[in-house]
């Protein structure tokens, strides 16, 4: 007896197909054991596959749980999340209403998401991320640059790397210019071991230096610790950023937009707002693609 289950594919943090993140999303993965859903993200190779399963917490409309390529589970709301919203939204299962709010169960977390549908450009997905937690600096520049492939005058002369979390830890690096963060080449064993030490799980480089596309910040997203070489969007590290250059004045108003991925020719662009605690992320995405996955 042969066995399948249906998966699609969005590009998430995307105007048009084939830009932005790409995320493998599998529904009704509730039948599905750990290991399958570990087997399928191998399978997938994208930076994170979802899977859409019933609630276990109350008030939650949808549970997603997020994979690496291996098999690290990603438990923040990032494109992981706002991708699977995206799908739900095309395939007619979060209403009609110009702006409605449901929650999602992600990780140890009931939050909640806002659909937004506008008029001639399409669904757009609000999610809100923890709070922020600001954590330790990393005093050892040197040492941090050299696992970059930099050299210590990449980076920015008046602020430090931090680790920040708004549900996921992450290793935040200013650098001078939009030049030193596309020089980035990253020693992956060294910086897993600066990342571990630190206690982060990723590491974003950024620039706030102004350039094209216009934009507060332009960054770059390795995490050698789940099997990411290079993430096009990343919005478990956008947030805490966003909740950074908004502590720091480095923005005004709490709006800020991170553009992501150029290397990759992957462009992204990510929009956020921060008021005090509460940060949240948006962003539009297109089903691309979908079929079946062969079990056994």
């Amino acid at each position: 007896m042969t066995t399948s289950t249906p998966f699609f594919f969005i590009d998430v943090f995307a105007e048009r197909p084939l830009t932005g993140n790409p995320l493998a999303l599998v529904p009704d993965a509730d039948d599905l054991t750990v290991n399958q859903m570990r087997d399928i993200a191998r399978e997938f190779n994208q930076s994170e596959t979802t899977f859409l399963l019933r609630p276990t917490r109350p008030g939650a409309a949808w549970r997603l749980r997020s994979f690496t390529p291996i098999g690290a589970e990603v438990d923040g709301a990032g494109h992981n999340a706002l991708g699977a919203w995206l799908w739900l939204a095309d395939q007619g299962l979060t209403g009609d209403e110009p702006s409605r709010t449901l929650t999602q169960e992600i990780g140890g977390d009931v939050l909640p998401v806002e659909v937004v549908r506008r008029p001639g450009q399409g669904v757009r997905i609000v999610m809100e991320q923890s709070a922020p937690v600001f954590g330790p600096v990393i005093e050892d520049a040197r040492r941090l640059v050299a696992t970059l492939g930099l050299r210590p005058e990449d980076l920015s002369p008046d602020r430090q790397a931090q680790v920040v979390s708004t549900g996921v830890a992450h290793l935040l690096v200013p650098l001078v210019d939009r030049a030193a963060v596309d020089r980035t080449v990253v020693e992956s064993r060294a910086l897993a071991a600066i990342l571990a030490e630190a206690g982060a799980e990723g590491c974003y480089v950024y620039t706030t230096a102004p350039g094209e596309p216009k934009a507060d910040a332009y960054s770059r997203f390795f995490n050698p610790t789940v099997g990411i070489v290079e993430d096009p969007a990343t919005g478990t590290a956008a947030g805490p950023l966003a909740a950074l250059l908004t502590r720091t004045r480095q923005v005004d108003g709490g709006q800020v937009v991170i553009e992501q991925g150029h290397e990759l020719g992957r462009p992204s662009r990510i929009q956020l707002e921060v008021d005090g605690d509460r940060v949240r992320i948006s962003g539009s995405g297109i089903v691309t693609g979908r079929g079946e996955l062969r079990l056994a």
